[in-house]
């Protein structure tokens, strides 16, 4: 977020979810994705708040929010949260962008709240229940004790989140820094570890089963050259054939965190997607003037 968001807390059923807030206009709501939190979008939001409210919470188990141990990071777990705080912020209606695990919490919430979200803007994230081989080597890992360790690690998280860019050396000793800090001890890595593997397929398949009625304008951007997330063409071929108004758009060259490799273009794209008076893609591919 930018150097001028408001940070705050709500609490969920004894947990203390954190958020930052900044700009002015329709409520656009962000969500990251595994490893990462609210800070994934600092460089994404200067464009957008331009013209939006922009809130960015820390999912449970991630960044400044709480990291139970013995709560399961469910579906429902995530939608009580998403609930609190548009409640809390008293939202009647919010633009959603969604990014890696951020995107199956954020879908099936929205799928089950119609009215709720007004746009939804799809970045590198998985949807469907069919993992890929590198999702479901993954889970493996994280299923595995000692793999596991290994993984949430300091130097494991570094390597994924180098991993995630084209080119590494963009990344900066604070960024890397910032992501690694909220996991500094045993207790957190385990819970990161336990966010990871949390959803249940039911709730994959719920969105697989209920994403061809979705009638809201779809934004999806990803970066082609994803070597976390290596199916993420066929995931967003997949939404364009169930939801044949999505707008689709790769960007070349770039990996799964766009949002560090690209910031300002995705903050722009995602501007002009959520813009008040932009035509937008209504039920069956028709074009209608979106004025509220």
């Amino acid at each position: 977020m930018s150097s001028t968001a408001t940070q705050d807390t709500i609490r969920v059923g004894g947990l203390t979810v954190a958020y930052r807030s900044t700009g002015h206009g329709p409520p656009v709501l962000l969500l990251h994705g595994w490893p990462t939190s609210s800070y994934l979008w600092r460089r994404v939001t200067p464009a957008l708040a331009e013209e939006h409210r922009v809130i960015a919470p820390d999912l449970p188990g991630f960044g400044a929010s709480s990291k139970p141990l013995h709560t399961q990071y469910s579906f429902e777990l995530f939608g009580r949260t998403l609930d609190a705080l548009v409640s809390d912020l008293g939202l009647r209606e919010v633009g959603l962008v969604v990014h890696d695990l951020g995107g199956p919490i954020g879908v099936h919430w929205a799928l089950h709240r119609p009215g709720r979200v007004s746009r939804l803007a799809l970045l590198n994230t998985l949807l469907y229940p069919e993992f890929s081989a590198a999702t479901s080597d993954f889970v493996a890992s994280v299923l595995d004790p000692e793999r596991r360790e290994a993984l949430v690690s300091p130097d494991g998280l570094t390597g994924i989140m180098r991993l995630g860019v084209s080119d590494p050396a963009q990344l900066s000793d604070e960024c890397l820094a910032t992501v690694v800090a909220p996991f500094g001890e045993p207790e957190a890595r385990r819970a990161l570890a336990a966010a990871a593997v949390g959803l249940d397929s039911a709730g994959f398949a719920e969105i697989a089963r209920l994403l061809p009625g979705l009638r809201i304008p779809v934004l999806g951007l990803y970066g082609a050259r994803d070597r976390i997330l290596p199916d993420v063409a066929e995931t967003f071929a997949r939404v364009k054939q169930d939801v044949p108004h999505a707008e689709i758009h790769p960007l070349t060259g770039v990996g799964h965190f766009l949002q560090e490799e690209l910031p300002q273009q995705v903050g722009v794209q995602l501007t002009r997607f959520f813009a008040p008076n932009t035509l937008a893609a209504g039920p069956g591919g028709s074009t209608q003037r979106r004025t509220s």
